[in-house]
C-alpha cells in the first residue's frame, strides 16, 4: 500500500538504516530518507538518520520563556502553525521539542490486513501499531498523533505508555485525538494536549504513516519541526524559521518588561508608552534599554533585520 497524506508521497520502506542507538524498524508508509531530506531541505541544523531534521538542544533551550503570543507575526508564508482547543495536561507546563509524527486513521480490514502481512513478511513477530512510533522516540520527540480528532478510537494513551514517553522523551504529546486513565497520568507532570479524555483502550484504529506529514487541527506539521505549546495552545515551527522565532521573541520579551516598567513609574497614561512609545525621549530611553539587554552585536543584527523589512517591498493584496 502506498499513503500519500496531503500530496507528499510516502514509500512503502524494507528498512530503514539508522544507528546503532537507534533501534531498527523497517517501517510501511515513512518517507524516505531521500524524501525526508528533499521535504525539508531548508532544515539549517544536523540530522537524525532516517533524516529528519534535527534541531539542536541548544536552540531548543532558547525558547523556555517564551509564550505562544510572542511569536505572532513571525513566520514567512506557511511556517506558522498555531493550533488551539486543547485540553492541557498540565497547565503551566511549557511543552518544547521535536516533532516525531504518526497518523492513525479508522480502519478498513482490506487495507490492515495488507500491511499487517507485509509486517510479518518483514521479520517482525509483534504486529504494527501506534506502540510500533512509541518505541521509536528519541530524547526531546514530541510525540505528534494526527487521529483525525476522532473519540471513538479510545485512548491513545493511557499511564503507561504516556509514562514511557515521558520518560523516553523528556517532552510530552500533542494527540489530536483522546487519551485515557486521566487521573493516572496527571500525577507525571508531563506536557500533553489531547483533544479528549475517555475510559476505553484504543480499537479500530489503524497505522497509516509514521513520520510523515500530517494534519493537526488546520495545519500541517511536518516531521522534526519545533513543538512549542503553553496554556494558549500549541505552535509547530519549521527548523529554517526558528531562529528567526526567537529573535523576534526576545525582542517582544524585551519591550514588555519596558513597558511594566514604565507603568511602575505611575507617570503615564498608557497611550504614551504602549503599543509603542511616540515621544523622543521615550523612543531613545527604549532604544538605549534596548540596546543594553540584547548587547551591542545583538542590537545591531536587529536594526540591520528591521531596516531590510523597512525597505522590503509591500506584499500584493489578495
Amino acid at each position: 500500500m502506498t499513503v500519500r497524506p496531503f500530496s507528499l508521497r510516502a514509500s512503502l520502506l524494507a528498512a530503514l538504516c539508522c544507528a546503532a542507538a537507534m533501534p531498527v524498524f523497517p517501517q510501511i508508509n515513512s518517507l524516505s530518507r531521500d524524501e525526508m531530506i528533499r521535504y525539508t531541505a531548508q532544515n539549517p541544523y544536523e540530522r537524525f538518520p532516517d533524516g529528519r531534521p534535527k534541531v539542536p538542544d541548544a536552540v531548543l533551550n532558547q525558547l523556555k520563556e517564551m509564550s505562544s503570543e510572542e511569536f505572532l507575526g513571525v513566520g514567512s508564508r506557511g511556517s506558522l502553525h498555531y493550533v488551539d482547543g486543547w485540553k492541557l495536561l498540565t497547565p503551566g507546563k511549557r511543552l518544547i521539542g521535536r516533532a516525531f509524527t504518526l497518523q492513525l486513521m479508522p480502519i478498513r480490514t482490506e487495507v490492515a490486513d495488507v500491511d499487517a502481512a507485509a509486517w510479518k513478511n518483514g521479520g517482525h513477530a509483534r504486529p504494527l501499531n501506534h506502540q510500533t512510533a512509541i518505541d521509536m522516540l528519541q530524547p526531546g520527540d514530541v510525540f505528534v498523533v494526527d487521529a483525525g480528532g476522532n473519540a471513538d478510537t479510545g485512548g491513545i494513551v493511557g499511564d503507561n505508555l504516556a509514562y514511557y514517553i515521558w520518560k523516553k522523551t523528556g517532552a510530552g504529546f500533542v494527540i489530536d485525538g483522546p487519551i485515557r486513565d486521566l487521573e493516572g497520568i496527571q500525577p507525571f507532570g508531563m506536557a500533553g494536549y489531547y483533544r479528549d479524555a475517555v475510559p476505553g483502550f484504543i480499537h479500530g484504529a489503524m497505522v497509516t504513516g509514521i513520520n510523515v506529514p500530517v494534519r493537526i487541527g488546520k495545519v500541517t506539521v511536518m516531521p522534526g519541526d519545533v513543538v512549542f505549546g503553553d496554556r494558549e495552545g500549541v505552535t509547530f515551527v519549521p527548523p529554517q524559521q526558528v531562529q528567526n522565532f526567537i529573535d523576534t521573541a526576545r525582542i517582544t520579551h524585551i519591550h514588555d518588561a519596558w513597558t511594566k516598567k514604565k507603568f511602575d513609574e505611575g507617570k503615564y497614561v498608557s497611550t504614551d508608552i504602549y503599543g509603542s512609545p511616540h515621544e523622543p525621549a521615550l523612543i531613545q530611553e527604549y532604544e538605549e534599554y534596548l540596546k543594553r539587554e540584547l548587547g551591542p552585536a545583538d542590537y545591531e543584527a536587529y536594526k540591520k533585520r528591521q531596516s531590510q523589512r523597512q525597505a522590503a517591498p509591500p506584499k500584493p493584496q489578495r
